[in-house]
């Protein structure tokens, strides 16, 4: 009999002992330093544990989720869309993002990947279609931006944080592509012709800048000319101002004298007459000589 009770109350303390490590592994909860852990009570949210040791009701709180607040980043997702110049473009993109709110996001939406690659796709072709190709072209740093922006804004209902968005390519369609390479072509060629052209002008403008410079080089070796007879004529006029005829004959008589030194220098065999005042003259032109030395 007493053998009985001693076997009874062991097993009760067993029991007990058995009930309180339960209730002990069921009411601590560790949660690792990259997870939040959703406590429900009843079907309900209770609260949402953080990394480290945490304490519980056992038996009526129970951990629902365990959700991971690594980055996570979204298989890349091609779609098309057209610009406001009716271009058709086939688009690349990549989306990382946290869960930073793990509430909102096990009881607010089903599948937050696809939620956000069809907002993503949404937004691009919003996007894309307010800008002609050129815009998209030259400017996908600022589209990128402007989806990041868009993305965060719809997300933060899900208790989400979009860390990057990124345009990843651009493609055209084959006509469009052909097209395009048909079109720059063509600039080839126009800036080829114009840069042919303009270098046409330039010669012509350098050979007409040369014309001009050899005519003034011309005009000035004339002028200089010009003045020298001129200063001649009036050497000339001021002897005879001041000497009266006897300066006039004797310039007369220098002017025949280079005249008849022309007619010796001639070619071949000539006969030259001389006329007999050229003697008298060659007299009168040393007398006046003599008389100026």
């Amino acid at each position: 009999m007493p053998l009985d009770f001693l076997t009874g109350g062991s097993i009760i303390l067993l029991l007990l002992a058995l009930f309180i490590i339960i209730s002990v592994f069921l009411g601590v909860r560790i949660v690792p330093q990259s997870q939040k852990y959703v406590v429900e009570r009843f079907g309900r949210l209770r609260a949402v544990l953080g990394p480290g040791i945490n304490l519980i009701v056992p038996f009526i709180d129970t951990v629902a989720h365990k959700v991971s607040i690594l980055e996570r980043q979204l298989p890349n997702q091609r779609q098309d869309a057209i610009t406001t110049d009716n271009v058709l473009l086939q688009v690349e993109t990549s989306v990382f993002y946290r869960i930073m709110e793990p509430e909102k996001t096990v009881y607010r939406i089903r599948d937050v990947d696809a939620a956000i690659l069809t907002t993503v796709a949404g937004i691009v072709r919003s996007e894309i279609g307010t800008m002609e190709l050129d815009e998209v072209q030259s400017n996908r740093g600022r589209l990128t931006t402007k989806i990041r922006e868009a993305i965060a804004d719809v997300v933060d209902d899900w208790g989400i944080v979009v860390t990057r968005a990124e345009l990843l390519d651009v493609n055209l369609d084959e006509a469009t592509r052909a097209a395009m390479l048909q079109q720059l072509n063509a600039e080839r060629a126009r800036r080829a012709a114009v840069t042919e052209a303009e270098g046409r002008r330039r010669a012509v403008e350098l050979a007409a800048d040369g014309q001009l410079y050899a005519a003034e080089q011309e005009a000035k070796a004339k002028r200089v000319t010009a003045d020298a007879e001129a200063y001649a004529t009036g050497v000339i006029a001021e002897a005879i101002a001041k000497n009266g005829l006897e300066a006039a004959q004797y310039q007369i008589a220098l002017a025949q004298v280079e005249a008849m030194k022309k007619v010796a220098e001639g070619q071949g065999k000539q006969t030259i007459v001389l006329p007999a005042q050229l003697m008298d003259a060659f007299g009168d032109a040393f007398k006046m000589l003599k008389g100026k030395l």
